[in-house]
């Protein structure tokens, strides 16, 4: 029984690691090849950060989108400073209990990266990307509720 305990408890704490130690990747292609690169995957890409209010607002949604809807991986690429990442991320991973895969990306050349994600993308955030195979949705804009956001991920997806 301890032993049972004893990987309960390690699995559980090892999710915890994961998505309250985000990797951090200098370019966006790095984040792609490392982590978007599973064509059977259906990825939903969250562009967030903790100083954006509709973006903060708006991630219950994505971890809800993550424990029920198994048919999408939910990825919150984080676009904080790499400089506040211990003082700022970490803190705000934990104190929100964030379970989703977590990446920060501290890739400063706007002009390279923006269009590979979408060719409309301003930059601005909350912003979204599902991809699904070769199909990439793009969606710049927040959500206002779980049920928002599940619709509009399953009306991609399917």
């Amino acid at each position: 029984m301890k032993h049972v305990f004893a990987l309960v408890f390690f699995a559980f704490f090892s999710v915890q690691v994961s998505a309250q130690n985000p990797a951090v990747f200098d370019t966006y292609d790095a984040l792609e090849k490392a982590v978007l690169n599973d064509k059977n995957t259906v990825y939903v890409v969250n562009f967030w950060a903790t100083w954006c209010a509709p973006c903060v607002k708006e991630l219950p949604y994505f971890e809800r989108l993550n424990n029920e809807n198994k048919k999408v991986k939910v990825v919150l690429v984080s676009l904080d400073f790499k400089d506040q990442f211990q003082t700022k991320l970490i803190p705000f991973l934990k104190r929100k209990s964030i379970q989703s895969q977590v990446v920060l990306l501290t890739d400063k050349n706007y002009n390279n990266w923006l269009s590979k994600v979408d060719q409309n993308w301003s930059g601005s955030i909350p912003a979204t990307l599902i991809i699904n195979g070769e199909k990439r949705v793009f969606a710049e804009r927040d959500f206002a509720t779980f049920e928002e956001l599940n619709n509009y991920v399953n009306s991609n997806t399917n």
